[in-house]
């Protein structure tokens, strides 16, 4: 590092509001602004260059990745890669590539939590229908979920009451492009569940997403909105425990409180910024400035 404000950029959607909210925070704070669209990124591996415009990223001091695509999918491995070659350039990226690698598979990010002893719904995996009707049938009610999806994009809840034709379903479900068939059980949810932020390890705090009068599921995307909550310190500890298992800079974790113990459904890649924004007010873009110039410093 020099005398100069450091160059920090920020991986990101052109126009979506978390990624230009944190890209104008670093401006605010360095005077620099590069919000960086991965589909205009490319290498040069023999001049080990990683080109956006006429920026080298392999320049910067350090490079916030913010949001890699529009949606989850197999494609955003391939971003990821470009930018494990930022971070061997000994860019300081937040979060490290290769641990946000690990997140975007929901079969991979389910494994990690079962082997840490995260408490989970009973999921099963198989790329068989008849064992995938099996387990359906077990369950009552179960919801297929993509690898590949937020927001509850693509999931389809089955029961097995009232799906005339369970197996034409996981049969159409996997026709759809999901060859390895995700299958939780669906669990009895209160009329929220939370996500809870982390920042270096350290809990910042939660909101709830409340559901919608007419989803089974709380996503924004399904009618869901934003309130104020304080979790239970159980909830607060497994959160803490599962985040851990990834070692991000900035994530999520999402919760649903049961009555007997708090579950986890899922560690985000990215994490977001809304959800404490429009809950409590807080703008977490600058907190990430901050945690970043320290790292720097």
């Amino acid at each position: 590092m020099t005398d100069r404000p450091p160059r920090i950029g920020v991986v990101g959607i052109p126009g979506a509001w978390s990624s230009e909210t944190l890209a104008d925070a670093v401006e605010e704070r360095t005077g620099y602004r590069l919000l960086v669209d991965m589909s205009r990124v490319h290498v040069t591996t023999n001049t080990c260059r990683v080109m956006y415009g006429d920026v080298d990223l392999c320049s910067l001091d350090a490079l916030w990745i913010k949001k890699i695509g529009e949606t989850y999918s197999p494609h955003l491995l391939d971003r990821l890669e470009l930018l494990r070659f930022v971070a061997g350039a000994g860019v300081r990226s937040l979060s490290d590539p290769d641990r946000i690698l690990r997140l975007l598979d929901r079969l991979s990010c389910t494994v990690t939590l079962a082997q840490a002893g995260i408490p989970m719904p009973e999921t099963i995996v198989t790329e068989d229908v008849d064992l995938a009707v099996d387990a359906i049938e077990r369950f009552g009610q179960a919801v297929l979920k993509p690898l590949y999806s937020t927001k509850a994009r693509g999931m389809q809840l089955l029961d097995r009451e009232r799906t005339a034709d369970l197996a034409g379903a996981v049969e159409a479900f996997r026709s759809a492009g999901n060859p390895v068939i995700y299958i939780q059980k669906k669990i009895d949810l209160p009329e929220n569940d939370l996500g809870l932020i982390f920042l270096g390890g350290e809990y910042l705090g939660a909101y709830a997403r409340v559901r919608g009068a007419d989803s089974w599921n709380t996503t924004i995307h399904h009618g869901g909105r934003y309130e104020a909550c304080d979790p239970a310190p159980e909830s607060i500890e497994i959160a803490h425990r599962a985040q851990e298992a990834f070692g991000l800079d900035f994530t999520c974790v999402d919760v649903v409180e049961l009555e007997d113990s708090p579950v986890v459904f899922e560690v985000s890649a990215f994490g977001g910024f809304r959800g404490m924004f429009e809950a409590r007010g807080v703008q977490l873009a600058n907190t990430l400035v901050d945690y970043t110039l320290d790292m720097l410093s």
